[in-house]
């Protein structure tokens, strides 16, 4: 009985070819008959190996520098923003485990994320254990809330019109809307 031996795939044996300390004919002669299923892929990455490098001629020019700070200028901008919307990097299931710690329903942190709730209606103690859920600050989450809203992007699929944002809701409100009991909804409201 023949040992089961599995064979590695294209991209790990790509990977293996282009780390070889001389990747030159004999290497690849020994590759291709070894992984003749990657004849093709082999033969392109090692005329990319070969390639000389090219230095460049002489100092960038004007224009050059003016797409590389377009280009950095728009990288900087995405990467504040991301940081200035603690919600960006969280999944569904994220989202799930915030509501879980702070005891609400998914639909009052998804208000929070659509920036739909009246920041000062919110007992310090929950938007402090919010941020702390978030990994920031309550002055970063606060100037986060307090930006004009957003519609969701799945809000204009298949809509007849542009979407319009609701104004911003009470805490409280928001918690009656979502059908908080009295009880429950008094401890949010004490901060507890």
């Amino acid at each position: 009985m023949k040992p089961n031996i599995s064979k590695p795939s294209q991209e790990d044996v790509l990977n293996a070819f282009a780390v070889e300390p001389n990747p030159g004919p004999e290497t690849l002669d020994r590759y291709l008959r070894n992984y003749p299923e990657c004849t093709a892929d082999l033969v392109e990455l090692s005329r990319d190996l070969l390639q000389p490098m090219v230095e460049a001629a002489g100092p960038l020019s004007e224009k050059d520098k003016a797409m590389i700070d377009a280009a950095w200028k728009r990288h900087q901008e995405a990467a504040l923003a991301a940081r200035a919307d603690p919600f960006a990097v969280l999944t569904v299931f994220g989202l799930r485990e915030i509501a879980r710690v702070l005891g609400v329903r998914r639909q009052i942190v998804a208000a929070f994320r659509e920036r739909k709730v009246i920041v000062a209606s919110v007992p310090q103690p929950f938007l402090a254990r919010l941020a702390s859920a978030l990994s920031t600050t309550v002055g970063r989450l606060t100037e986060f809330l307090t930006a004009p809203p957003t519609p969701s992007p799945a809000l204009s699929y298949k809509a007849d019109g542009k979407p319009s944002v609701a104004g911003p809701a009470t805490f409280e409100q928001l918690l009656v809307d979502s059908g908080v009991p009295e009880a429950e909804r008094a401890k949010l409201m004490a901060g507890d």
